[in-house]
């Protein structure tokens, strides 16, 4: 039994990173009310987490590098719990919001050490049972914390979704300083510049896309988001392109399957996941369910995802990447078209059949990504790679609640009362419509980078 300590300290640590990604949705309204926040905060409090979390994530592999990736997990977590709690005590949005971004710092240095740590413990068997172990309990995070988070919040305050996590977290950084594995550091220079420069980037873009749709895309802060994440961006390439040490390889975006696994990434989670915070609005907003009702509607994606992973995860390794990757990112899309059916009279029944397409598209796509993303790298990259395709999926979120946040502000301004259905009809129409433009354009665009090359053929010589 002691063998399989350290694979629950890494997936405790997966849980608890991961859970944070989707246990605030449910609590949206309540943070609102109680914080007297403004539609854009509300974005910031789910992005800024997922932000911090994909601009930090392939830094902080060489920070393990150098540090020890034990070492990095556990002052990961630490911080982790300190700023969870911070989470919990916050008394005015700002402060929520900034705990928010160091939970996610921190989430980021537990995520880029928990497969590592897994490899450096176990092999052979083992370490199959390990990785699918973890899978699991990465693919279950989501459809748990969206089930505590309406618990928690409807029982006692939205407060207990962070306070609950406190003690998880202590007991984890206890059993992990005692079980893992010291491995031994090695020596390398930290692209600090790139790490800085693509995290202000995704900042800046994801500020300008808030903004625009709060006050207008010609206001001041909008442009200025833009402007400077627009730089930090040709910053950023600069300086992996300059750089002895580079955070990514440009070279890798020079492979047609690499940049289709991006592409695919980034698009059905986007597409799958980005309307989400919206979707529970209008469900205890506008239809007056509660967090628990809310969190059981919502639900229903995860378990599909779950569900689909769990009995088709071994048939689809075997299918070529196009068919998965693209064609879980076209079921995502469909998905959306079948939610374009929520109007003004609709009830929550309304969205099931939209949530569990688009539960099944993800589940097509999430278990083979770092396997494709490494298969379309040099080998000595695939570790790069692999990350890369983590990174993106996590920025698809960051832009798809900041893109699909923004399109709902436009088209539906807040009300609640008796009107409060109807007046979240046309924003809800908008976003499911752009959702489903993404997910079936990435889809498409991976089925094409993704397809295999068919061999030249030379004319055929005389004899």
């Amino acid at each position: 039994m002691r063998i399989w300590l350290p694979l629950v300290a890494t997936c405790s640590g997966t849980f608890l990173l991961l859970v944070y990604s989707t246990i605030v949705t449910v609590a949206l309204p309540g943070i609102a009310q109680d914080l007297h926040a403004d539609f854009g905060s509300l974005q910031w409090i789910i992005d800024v987490y997922t932000l911090a979390l994909a601009g930090l994530l392939l830094g902080m592999g060489s920070l393990g590098d150098n540090l020890g990736r034990k070492r990095l997990y556990l002052t990961g977590l630490t911080v982790f719990g300190v700023a969870t709690l911070a989470c919990g005590a916050a008394a005015d949005v700002g402060v929520l919001i900034a705990a928010r971004a160091v939970q996610g710092l921190a989430g980021a240095a537990m995520f880029s050490t928990l497969l590592p740590l897994i490899g450096l413990t176990y092999t052979g068997r083992d370490k199959g049972v390990a990785f699918a172990v973890w899978g699991a309990v990465a693919g279950a995070a989501a459809g748990v914390g969206n089930v505590a988070g309406g618990i928690l919040t409807q029982f006692l305050s939205w407060q207990w979704i962070f306070y609950g996590g406190v003690p998880l977290c202590l007991a984890t950084v206890a059993l992990s300083a005692a079980v893992l594995t010291d491995d031994t550091t090695t020596a390398t220079r930290i692209d600090y510049l790139g790490i800085v420069s693509f995290t202000l980037a995704a900042l800046g873009i994801t500020f300008g896309i808030i903004r625009g749709g709060e006050q207008g895309w010609s206001s001041g802060s909008a442009v200025l988001g833009f402007v400077v994440g627009a730089s930090m961006l040709v910053v950023f390439l600069l300086a992996e392109r300059a750089g002895s040490a580079p955070m990514i390889s440009l070279t890798l975006f020079r492979k047609r399957e690499f940049n289709g696994t991006l592409v695919a990434a980034l698009g059905y989670y986007l597409a799958a996941f980005g309307a989400l915070p919206v979707i529970s609005l209008w469900l205890q907003d506008g239809l007056g369910l509660s967090a628990l009702a809310t969190a059981l509607v919502i639900t229903v994606q995860p378990v599909a995802f779950i569900t689909t992973s769990a009995v088709a995860g071994s048939a689809l390794h075997r299918l070529p990447a196009h068919r998965t990757l693209g064609g879980g990112a076209l079921t995502v899309g469909a998905g959306n078209v079948l939610l374009l059916a929520t109007g003004a009279v609709s009830s929550w029944a309304a969205l099931l059949p939209g949530l569990v397409v688009t539960g099944i598209g993800a589940g097509i796509v999430s278990p083979v990504l770092p396997s494709v993303a490494m298969a379309g790298a040099p080998a000595a990259q695939s570790g790069v790679a692999s990350a890369a395709a983590n990174c993106a999926r996590q920025l698809g979120l960051a832009l798809g609640i900041a893109v699909l946040g923004s399109v709902f502000h436009q088209c539906s301004p807040l009300s609640g009362g008796s009107d409060g259905q109807a007046s979240y009809a046309p924003g809800l129409t908008a976003v499911f419509a752009v959702a489903a433009a993404i997910g079936l354009a990435s889809g498409g665009l991976a089925l094409r980078l993704l397809r295999p090359q068919r061999p030249a053929v030379g004319p055929v010589q005389a004899v």
